[in-house]
């Protein structure tokens, strides 16, 4: 139920990325080829310094495959990003499966260390601090990640621990999640391996801002 209400059903069935749905295994794979490089790119040089040509070296693709399935940059960005926020999501789903939270804040704490082991073993995973933007296809919808989240975190407290479901509900998670999150990325921004002191307080001040409200 967790793993729905996080993920979706859809989502959940095909974790390989959130926006790009090749019909082909082959495609599949070639992606997820191109994002593993791209994540190797961000871990060496940033988000912010990644090309196209950088990661079709990594890959050992041709240019001409990147562009095939990403027309851009941010677009190659922005499906890096998608498959971030699912694998963390998958990582959250599966912790409070396997280990049921007795409380809403144990809950909430343990989304928020989810989220700093994230940033320290999944592979180029500090794309999370890019901004979600346009690129080649305008018409393409820019998602609100945190947002997003925010309402199926709201959609945990509701279905097990006794929540009632309102915007403000969602909007204070919203809050607490870029709290929490700022935290943990100012964390590793300052060490390599994450300022433990910082992590340790990410949860703490997450949990603190939505007793304010919820007790």
């Amino acid at each position: 139920m967790i793993e729905e209400i996080l993920i979706g059903r859809q989502d959940a069935s095909n974790p390989g990325s959130l926006r790009v749905e090749p019909a082909q295994e082959r495609s599949v794979a070639r992606i997820d080829a191109l994002l593993d490089a791209a994540a190797v790119v961000v871990d060496d040089v940033g988000f912010d310094r990644l090309t196209t040509a950088h990661v079709a070296d990594v890959s050992g693709a041709s240019i001409g495959t990147v562009y095939r399935y990403f027309p851009d940059r941010i677009a190659l960005l922005n499906a890096l990003r998608d498959r971030a926020v699912l694998r963390y999501r998958l990582a959250a789903a599966d912790e409070l499966e396997r280990s049921p939270r007795a409380t809403w804040q144990e809950a909430i704490d343990a989304l928020a260390s989810t989220f700093a082991t994230m940033f320290r073993t999944e592979p180029g995973f500090r794309i999370m601090r890019f901004e979600d933007v346009r690129g080649v296809d305008e018409d393409s919808p820019v998602v609100d990640h945190v947002h997003e989240f925010a309402e199926r975190v709201a959609g945990i407290l509701v279905a097990s621990y006794g929540f009632a479901q309102s915007d403000e509900l969602i909007f204070r998670l919203d809050i607490a999640s870029q709290m929490a999150e700022t935290l943990i990325e100012r964390a590793y921004l300052r060490e390599a391996d994450g300022d433990e002191r910082m992590l340790a307080e990410a949860g703490v001040v997450a949990v603190a801002y939505l007793e304010r409200y919820y007790g």
